[in-house]
């Protein structure tokens, strides 16, 4: 629908659109965490009930991930943010709402926070002290010689860990964000403690929501999914009427 979308660095970004009312200029874009693409099946899920509650919906891939072009070695906060930025530029005649994962929630608050065109927020488990989470999951990991989790298709790169340690955080960035925010959470998340969620959501402005997940890890995987899905879908159905 939207042809080829392609970055900064002229790389194809990947995605796949979930049509829905089909009058309607409202569209959600979602975006995962590190390691991932958009073909996790939490974000295939949530695009298909989107969809299906006739939000039109597209997730993608950040450049040097899933089928997108691009080094994985590259994949860092800042250049994600430029592929975000990317992806609004063929949306500039709807109304959108971001929907970022992990390292995709410090992207979505770091854009949001400077960038108008994204006009809802939702963060879902998302990174916000970002230089602890480096040292934290790969202190221990050489960068350039070593992989994230022991994945050898997901070499540790040092323009990767330099960028989130000079990051630092992004609850700084809280107080900048204006537009209406959903911070949701799991109360077994052990890749992204739920206390990055907790600090931002008290530094941001209303309207906000924290939504806490009972015994959901970091991919709301089994029982998980369906709670977070369907709150998602509510809220940001709700949101759109309200400001259409």
């Amino acid at each position: 629908m939207f042809g080829n979308i392609e970055n900064a660095s002229g790389e194809n970004l990947d995605y796949t659109f979930h049509a829905g009312d089909k009058n309607s200029q409202n569209i959600v874009v979602l975006g995962h965490g590190v390691t991932g693409n958009k073909d996790r099946p939490f974000l295939v899920e949530l695009a298909d009930n989107l969809s299906n509650a006739g939000i039109p919906t597209i997730r993608f891939s950040f450049s040097g991930n899933g089928d997108s072009d691009g080094a994985f070695t590259q994949s860092t906060i800042s250049k994600e943010i430029g592929d975000l930025a990317s992806v609004l530029d063929v949306l500039d005649h709807h109304t959108i709402c971001y929907v970022g994962h992990s390292m995709g929630g410090a992207v979505g608050v770091l854009s949001a926070s400077q960038d108008n065109r994204i006009k809802l927020l939702v963060s879902l488990a998302g990174m916000v002290e970002t230089k602890a989470f480096a040292q934290r999951e790969f202190g221990e990991v050489t960068p350039d010689k070593g992989f994230m989790w022991d994945e050898p298709s997901c070499p540790l790169s040092q323009a990767y860990m330099d960028d989130l340690t000079q990051t630092d955080t992004v609850v700084d960035c809280a107080s900048k964000i204006s537009v209406p925010w959903l911070l949701v959470h799991g109360t077994e998340d052990d890749v992204v403690p739920i206390e990055d969620s907790q600090k931002i959501y008290a530094q941001a402005n209303e309207p906000k929501e924290l939504l806490t997940i009972e015994d959901a890890n970091h991919v709301f995987s089994d029982d998980s999914l369906s709670p977070m899905v369907g709150k998602v879908v509510d809220w940001i159905r709700d949101q759109f009427a309200l400001i259409s």
